[in-house]
């Protein structure tokens, strides 16, 4: 047995035991006949490092791993990183312009060589914090996005979907980002709100008998405005409705179409159509009849003004970037009459959330998948209940979005990532293969052929990850029993972006869903419950918090708090209180090994006769019926907090107090058994901590790949539960009242008992020697009369009253006189917040944090003013 050092230091024993762990290769040991259960990590960027909400996401599915570990399981977490396509080109070419370089001094082979090399020498950042986090993932088969294997999956899947009519190539709107030169996810777009113009314009009638006003908050797409809508319902304009206008500047004439998408209620009722630079507009055209290629598209792809088809655009403003060219044109409709307002407006802006820059509607060729046919699965699965979603709630998201889908965007104009397998003759023909080999097959040998220039979106590659980590196309996962997966845990904001589309792709491919369970949990706040950000300067650093209070207590926290996806507001307080709980255990095994308490040697609990004994068996197997529950409902905190109820409060606080002095054998056997089940119990939730204890009694074993404990009925003692239960209330009320009366803590008091039954007077018997010393009492005798019992407090445990005497013990009069100030000053407090919580003023008004505040003080003047009252009637 080793002894253990007097202070608890998480980092002496952290990196230690994890470099243990992965060495031994003890994160997927070897049980081939075993129950599989697979879990796979939502892949973190490869230039990512750990934030907050990655150790919440991390921690949840590392306590479920290790349950499933230490419950027999063929556990297996599947761990990897995404090539993050844009972010981490980015990364690259910022590191090129510190040198005066840039991306196209070299070739498309060259940049991508020296991606590698940065992912070399930098992209493992995030997979080492997983590390000290305790991740205890299966690293020996560690995949990256971009690797062989998996590449080969990408491609398969897009040669065939192309093959089955599922993936075309179109020309659409997307979202185009001007800094970056690519189309982008909507989930790379960012919505602020920022300070704008609504600009109020007249379009003159070609017939000159009088104009159409229409009103924009981008004047400059004017230059490639195709139509003015109006209602088909609005009198105003039923007449005009197939006429022409002639566009300022331009002289273009266009028509009046009627489409709902004009609301007679806003404005003029007539609005401008652009449908190559407005989503809505792009819409609005088709069902006017302008197909895409006759679209008009005044924007290069770095939002520069380039000439339209008719070449009707002035050669001044060509060239010019889209704001210079607003600021010109505005002079111009001014100038010319056509202006006749202009409003101040705060207007919902899109940016890039990587770049910075305005986004911008853009008309352009791009590779589409019809994500509404692969939706169809994936909808009735959440329905039927193949994917259970929890919470349930989220299961309308779920539909609402799918039902909706639209044609999803793959193509990315970058050269980092999954370069797209197609190749075009001179004709613009296409040829759709995994190899180049297999178009010139397609194409024939008099062809030359020149490859797509664009990459795939990174969600399209990592919508595969359920299976093509694990082999596939080569291997069948559902014949591992590897797919489907058992849970898949995410955060909510990509259940659109990733959990969806890996249902879409799973489901085409390998007709089953990717996972049987989906955990979306939700983000973590501050402690006011503001969301975290940057310029706000209210983040959290999970490595800060490591660094100050362990892996164990951060981990801990978070499990502790996340209550089935309800935003967490995360306090450092709560860590600190957790890391206290990690030194309490601690000083409960330095006690054990004290008195020669050493590990358990069987699985099951050990036969005992002492009734404090026979009680924390049974309270221990209640824990762990009680957590097998709870871990079974994902209720994460409701796991976390039973454990930490039955350890702190009925192991470290109660069983040793009631064994202090009176371990004898069979304690010592008990003991044991009962803080080795603790330990394998925690260690999900706190591994480093549970490994070392499991290690300090002298064991070679590891506890991470221990037996988790036997939830046997057998061993419930219901007489024992209930004299312990008495005796830890009598001792509890005993210890309030001399607290609430001032009771010196020295000072032993004489207790006397009314109308106790046999039970009560047996028990007291019994346990006589453990009263005296937890509650400070000479010992207990029967009163034939309450009166005349002088000064005294009284209690009742069931049946009985226990009467304290108090004698010579206090001064009753100025206790009295203390408890009445106390009394009356909690009172006062307390109505006076009342009064404030039930004015409207203040609880509409006041700041929510105030009136949180003020809330609970009013619970604790209360609840104080009512403890105090309790103690004035004790004493009479």
């Amino acid at each position: 047995m080793t002894e253990l050092p007097k202070t608890f230091d998480p980092a002496a024993i952290e990196s230690r035991w994890y470099s243990h762990w992965e060495e031994g290769g003890l994160f997927r040991p070897e049980r081939p006949n075993a129950e599989p259960f697979t879990i796979v990590i939502p892949p973190p960027n490869v230039t990512g490092s750990l934030h907050i909400g990655h150790a919440l996401d991390n921690t949840l599915q590392d306590i479920l791993v290790r349950h499933a570990r230490l419950k027999g399981k063929d556990a297996l977490w599947v761990v990897g990183t995404d090539h993050a396509g844009i972010a981490t080109q980015m990364v690259v070419e910022r590191q090129m312009n510190a040198r005066q370089e840039k991306r196209t001094d070299y070739s498309r082979e060259q940049f991508a060589d020296k991606v590698w090399e940065w992912k070399a020498e930098s992209g493992g950042t995030i997979t080492r914090q997983l590390r000290r986090l305790g991740a205890s993932c299966d690293w020996a088969n560690e995949r990256f996005t971009m690797d062989e294997g998996f590449s080969k999956a990408v491609i398969h899947v897009f040669v065939k979907l192309y093959e089955q009519g599922l993936l075309y190539r179109d020309k659409r709107l997307v979202n185009w980002d001007p800094g970056l030169k690519t189309a982008i996810s909507d989930l790379e777009v960012e919505t602020k709100e920022v300070a704008g113009k609504f600009w109020h314009l007249r379009y003159p009638l070609e017939d000159g008998s009088g104009f159409i006003a229409v009103a924009t908050t981008r004047p400059e797409t004017m230059l490639a405005d195709m139509a003015v809508a109006v209602h088909p319902t609005d009198e105003r304009y039923t007449a005009l409705i197939g006429k022409k206008v002639r566009l300022p500047i331009t002289g273009r004439l266009i028509p009046i179409v009627a489409d709902e998408h004009a609301d007679p209620e806003l404005g003029s009722g007539a609005v401008k159509i652009t449908p190559g630079h407005d989503f809505n507009d792009f819409e609005v055209g088709k069902r006017a009849g302008f197909v895409a290629s006759e679209m008009l598209n005044m924007l290069d792809a770095e939002a520069r003004v380039i000439q339209t088809a008719d070449g009707l655009i002035p050669a001044d403003l060509l060239g010019l970037d889209r704001f210079e060219a607003r600021r010109l044109i505005v002079e111009r409709l001014e100038a010319d009459g056509t202006l006749t307002d202009v409003e101040d407006r705060t207007i919902a802006t899109p940016f890039g959330d990587r770049s910075g820059v305005v986004i911008e509607p853009w008309l352009t060729d791009q590779w589409y998948v019809d994500a509404k046919t692969l939706a169809a699965g994936p909808i009735e699965a959440v329905r039927d209940g193949r994917i259970k979603v929890v919470p349930e709630t989220w299961s309308k998201t779920w539909f609402n979005w799918l039902e909706n889908i639209q044609p999803w965007c793959v193509s990315r104009q970058l050269w980092w990532g999954h370069r797209i397998p197609a190749w075009y003759d001179e004709d613009g023909n296409v040829y759709v293969a995994a190899t180049e080999a297999e178009a010139k097959d397609k194409a024939g040998p008099q062809r030359a052929l020149t490859r797509d220039e664009d990459v795939l979106d990174t969600w399209f590659s990592s919508a595969l990850w359920p299976f093509g980590t694990l082999g596939w196309p080569d291997v069948d996962p559902r014949e591992l029993g590897r797919y489907p997966n058992d849970i898949l845990i995410s955060g909510f904001d990509i259940l659109f972006f990733w959990d969806a589309r890996m249902a879409m792709q799973g489901m085409h491919f390998l007709a089953d869903v990717p996972f049987k369970t989906l955990y979306l949990h939700g983000l973590v706040r501050d402690a006011t419950g503001a969301k975290m950000s940057k310029s706000k300067g209210n983040t959290v650093d999970p490595l800060g918090l490591i660094d100050r209070y362990g892996a164990d207590a951060l981990r801990f926290t978070l499990a502790a708090m996340e209550s089935q996806g309800r935003d967490i507001k995360l306090n450092e307080q709560r860590v600190e209180g957790y890391r206290n709980f990690a030194t309490k255990l601690w000083n409960a095994a330095r006690f054990l090994q004290a008195n020669g308490v050493g590990p358990s040697t069987s699985l099951e609990a050990p036969s005992a006769e002492a009734p404090v004994n026979r009680w924390i068996i049974a309270e221990t197997i209640q824990t762990v019926q009680a957590l097998d529950l709870a871990l079974a409902d994902l209720r994460f905190d409701e796991a976390a907090n039973t454990i930490y109820q039955f350890v702190w409060s009925r192991f470290c606080d109660w069983y040793i107090e009631l064994t202090k002095g009176q371990v004898d054998e069979e304690t010592k056997l008990v003991a044991g058994w009962a803080f080795d089940q603790i330990l394998v119990m925690l260690h999900p939730f706190m591994p480093f901590i549970t490994e070392e204890l499991w290690h300090s009694g002298g064991r070679d074993s590891d506890i991470i790949t221990a037996r988790w404990p036997q939830a046997d009925a057998k061993s419930l003692d219901p007489e024992a539960a209930r004299e312990i239960d008495w005796l830890i209330r009598l001792v509890s009320e005993i210890r309030a009242a001399r607290a609430e009366l001032n009771v010196p803590p020295g000072a032993m008091l004489e207790v006397s008992t009314w109308e106790a039954g046999d039970t009560t007077l047996k028990r007291l018997s019994n346990h006589l020697g453990t009263l005296r010393r937890l509650a400070k009492v000479h010992g207990f005798y029967t009163l034939l009369d309450l009166r005349n019992v002088g000064a005294s407090a009284q209690i009742v445990v069931d049946e009985a009253t226990f009467i304290l005497h108090l004698e010579g013990v206090i001064d009753i009069e100025a206790e009295r006189a203390r408890l009445d100030k106390g009394k009356a000053a909690a009172e006062k407090e307390r109505d006076g917040l009342a009064g404030r919580l039930s004015n409207p003023s203040f609880v509409e008004r006041a700041k929510p944090e105030a009136v949180e505040k003020a809330r609970a003080d009013y619970a604790e003047k209360a609840a104080e003013a009512e403890r105090l009252g309790a103690a004035l009637t004790r004493l009479g």
